[in-house]
């Protein structure tokens, strides 16, 4: 009986007429990415998340580069390796998000905006505190 080798964690091949496609993808990801790093608005991380997927399936130079960034490679191995978000990115990330109703507010906001934009905010920093921690290697 023969066994399955084990996965590599790379994806299949692409074929080559989709890889404009996901080189394309991953480089928007990329510059919406660096555009919420200065935005409090938008987010980074799902952002290089995205890259490093689309990179993945296009380009393994842009894929390297992605994934030994000083600052962005831990994020993305964090969550591709354990499903995890580092204690002091999820701290930064509930605080900014439970700066923005007022902000919304102060700046004019119509009230149904808030009653949306309230239930948005609190579910995603829930979901982003019930990530787990990266082991301490990692």
């Amino acid at each position: 009986m023969s066994e399955t080798p084990p996965s590599s964690g790379l994806p299949k091949p692409t074929p080559r007429w989709v890889r404009p496609f996901w080189f394309t993808f991953g480089v928007i990801c990329v510059g919406l990415a660096f555009v919420g790093a200065a935005l409090p608005l938008l987010p980074t991380t799902p952002f290089l998340l995205l890259a490093a997927y689309g990179f993945a399936r296009s380009s393994k130079r842009l894929h390297d580069w992605l994934m030994a960034h000083r600052q962005f490679g831990p994020l993305i191995r964090d969550w591709r390796d354990h499903g995890a978000i580092r204690p002091r990115t999820k701290w930064i990330s509930v605080a900014v998000m439970a700066l923005m109703p007022p902000i919304a507010f102060l700046a004019g906001a119509p009230l149904w905006t808030l009653g949306v934009q309230i239930p948005v905010l609190v579910a995603s920093g829930a979901f982003i505190l019930s990530r787990p921690d990266p082991p301490p290697s990692a």
